[in-house]
């Protein structure tokens, strides 16, 4: 059983362009968030419309472990883990415009990405209540004998409901390759996670199960990559499950229409300091893999990427009401 831990991965463990691929995607994640922001407010995204900003580290770093052929099951927050996983971003944006070129054609929307070429098996708005779903790939994995593992990301509210314990007790029960990576952001919907459940480290509900557990800062996308690398290891070789608590600060409200006044001022402006972007930027400045100009050209080129994405969105048809009752049922796949 590991317990919680510290972890400080050297950057000289890395190569300059792998480090420099994390930081690109983390800064396409914020970029992309922060014009999603923008086009709710204008009224061209509709519904709910949940944000990654201060998770990008954790999002980056376990995503860039995995390998095609594995499986990712998310909550509703999922615009990052999409991008991350290698949907197009004019495909996001497009689902979030509620257009016919979008990744879920238009039927999702922001709550409901979903790309099974790329194993991505979607965003899901119950809370919770995709963990059953990725206990059940993992059991079809093996017992197909394959190879592929699952990455199941939740958040810290989700570890309160009655899903989570049967399916965390049945993933070690039946040897099952999956791992749950909570991205902790601390306030699940507007309440702090110290108040809603007793106990407060969540790494540790796992221990219930034998479950190898730990506990890992979600602001430091190396630290994740490692916690989740090692997690992954576990499952392709011993088909086992891991438990990883990544603890980080949702940097804005639950929503986007969310202000956020439950938060202390004092509180965000010391979760500002720590912002995994800035954090990262400043460790690759200071190591002499990021300069000054790398970040301008990088920067300037993923807000021409993202604006392409609104474009495309915006040029892109609704689906046909015609359409209305397609994809109801599953097309049958004749081996």
């Amino acid at each position: 059983m590991t317990t919680a831990k510290e972890v400080f991965v050297h950057l000289a463990d890395y190569g300059k362009e792998e480090l420099l691929n994390y930081y690109r995607g983390m800064l396409l994640i914020r970029r992309f968030e922060e014009k999603v922001n923008e086009m709710y407010v204008k009224a061209k995204i509709g519904g709910y419309c949940h944000l990654n900003n201060g998770e990008e580290a954790c999002i980056v770093g376990a995503y860039s472990v995995l390998g095609q052929e594995d499986y990712v099951f998310t909550s509703y927050r999922d615009h990052g883990h999409a991008l991350a996983r290698g949907v197009p971003a004019k495909e996001v944006m497009a689902e979030l415009f509620g257009k016919v070129t979008g990744c879920s054609r238009g039927r999702g929307g922001s709550m409901h990405l979903f790309d099974p070429d790329r194993r991505f098996m979607g965003g899901h708005a119950i809370v919770g209540g995709h963990l059953p779903l990725a206990v059940g790939v993992g059991l079809a994995i093996r017992y197909r004998e394959g190879k592929e593992s699952v990455l199941c990301s939740l958040g810290e509210g989700a570890t309160n409901i009655g899903a989570f314990n049967e399916s965390l007790n049945l993933a070690q029960l039946w040897r099952l390759p999956v791992v749950f990576l909570c991205i902790n952001n601390q306030y699940e919907m507007g309440t702090p996670i110290s108040q809603t459940s007793a106990q407060k480290e969540l790494y540790r509900k796992a221990v219930e199960f034998d479950m190898a557990s730990e506990q890992v800062d979600g602001t430091d996308v190396l630290a994740v990559r490692e916690s989740v690398l090692a997690g992954l290891k576990r499952a392709r070789e011993k088909s086992l499950p891991t438990f990883i608590e990544a603890v980080c600060y949702r940097l804005k409200g639950h929503s986007v229409i969310d202000p956020g006044r439950y938060r202390a001022k004092d509180e965000i402006e010391r979760w500002l300091l720590r912002d995994p972007l800035i954090l990262f930027q400043q460790r690759l400045m200071d190591n002499g893999v990021l300069t000054e100009e790398d970040h301008q050209r990088m920067d300037e080129a993923i807000i021409t990427e993202v604006q392409e994405a609104v474009d495309f969105a915006e040029g892109s048809p609704f689906p046909d009401p015609s359409s209305l009752f397609d994809f109801l049922y599953a097309e049958s796949r004749e081996e």
